[in-house]
């Protein structure tokens, strides 16, 4: 015999097996995963004051850091945290390594307040050259070309041929003061402001041309362009920087608009930074896949302070893969990796060999430092 189902039955039931699923839930244990602070109040947890340094680092100096990005390819190093230093190689270093999360460090507050500049037009732009021509304030030309296949190079060249354009600087800053303040809600100084300005500033009068510079010298001959750092190749000629492609600026946006890139004011041998931005990722249930410390190992040397940014790396959450990525500088000394027309050599190391190297008293100098231990490019063709 066929029987009907009523609606209030089909309800009832449907009530009941709501009441015993809420039950069962209860039941079960929760898991309480760490959640990352809000963008600014992390920046203020792992910051500690900062430091001065006598330059204007607003672009790198190191012109042959995609040297190493074959050797990265062939160690198959991915994911994890990245931690870095300086402007934008870091971005070049994030597109190749993939990370989860990466954190900026360092000394110069000035870098920090660079980073939220670079992170408002990351989100600004909905392609690479929409951010590299909000970056140098010169307006695209609305000539129906497809702006996310042109290459690096024509891209550079279009760069060249257009004239800043003060009123886009303008608008444009206003909008990045505007994202700082309201979805960043990080808190500016009148000095913030008055720095941010004439980082941008530098960007909109000197464009492509924009070099490093010294308070303490006149820039030497060898500091690269910005042209010429985004025009570079790695070891076998592919150029690789964050805005050779649009997949790879792609992903470093991604990173920037859910806040996973983080900029900290800290010094590597500090007593807060870096060892809080261990405790971080150690909580996060992650380690440490890259860490570049640029040439920043050279003055902790000059100045007494190697060992404690020593103790810090120790602190740090990693394993048996984790890379320490830096410059060295062989003053007069050529380094067996050294490249023809390069000042600075990209070295690559494996983090626990240098906690163990350190910790047998091997490192009595900065020449110990890069010739002690590092690991072969061994490339094939040198373009």
């Amino acid at each position: 015999m066929e029987r009907r189902i009523t609606r209030s039955t089909l309800i009832r039931a449907l009530l009941t097996l709501s009441i015993l699923a809420a039950l069962l839930w209860s039941c079960v244990p929760k898991v309480n995963l760490p959640q990352s602070p809000p963008f600014a109040q992390l920046i203020a947890e792992l910051s500690e004051e900062g430091g001065y340094f006598p330059s204007d680092n607003l672009v790198s100096n190191e012109l042959g850091y995609q040297k190493v990005l074959n050797k990265l390819d062939e160690l198959n190093l991915h994911g994890g945290v990245y931690i870095g230093v300086g402007p934008e190689q870091n971005f070049t270093y994030i597109a190749q390594i993939r990370p989860v999360r990466a954190f900026i460090l360092d000394i110069r507050r000035d870098n920090l307040l660079q980073h939220l500049l670079f992170k408002a037009l990351f989100i600004m732009a909905h392609h690479r050259a929409e951010y590299l021509s909000l970056l140098l304030s010169r307006p695209l030309p609305r000539d129906g070309r497809r702006w996310e296949q042109i290459s690096i190079d024509e891209l550079v060249e279009v760069m060249d041929g257009l004239p800043p354009d003060r009123l886009y600087y303008q608008a444009n800053l206003r909008r990045v003061y505007d994202l700082i303040a309201h979805r960043f809600r990080f808190y500016l100084t009148p000095d913030d402001r008055n720095r941010i300005d004439f980082i941008y500033d530098s960007f909109y009068r000197a464009g492509l041309d924009l070099r490093y510079q010294s308070h303490l010298r006149r820039s030497w001959r060898w500091f690269p362009t910005l042209r010429q750092l985004l025009v570079e190749t790695d070891l076998y000629g592919r150029q690789r920087s964050y805005l050779a492609s649009e997949e790879a600026f792609r992903f470093v946006k991604r990173l920037q608009e859910r806040n996973l890139i983080i900029p900290v004011t800290g010094d590597f041998a500090g007593p807060k930074a870096l060892r809080a931005i261990g405790d971080h990722v150690r909580r996060w249930g992650e380690r440490i896949s890259a860490f570049y410390t640029s040439n920043v190992e050279f003055y902790l040397l000059q100045q007494g302070r190697f060992s404690a940014f020593v103790e810090n790396v120790k602190s740090l959450p990693r394993d048996e893969r984790s890379l320490i990525i830096r410059a060295y500088v062989g003053f007069g000394h050529r380094h067996p990796e050294a490249l023809p027309g390069y000042f600075i050599t990209t070295l690559l190391q494996r983090m626990d060999r240098f906690i163990q190297i350190y910790e047998a008293g091997e490192y009595r100098t900065y020449l110990d430092l890069g010739l002690l231990d590092y690991i072969r490019l061994r490339p094939t063709r040198i373009p």
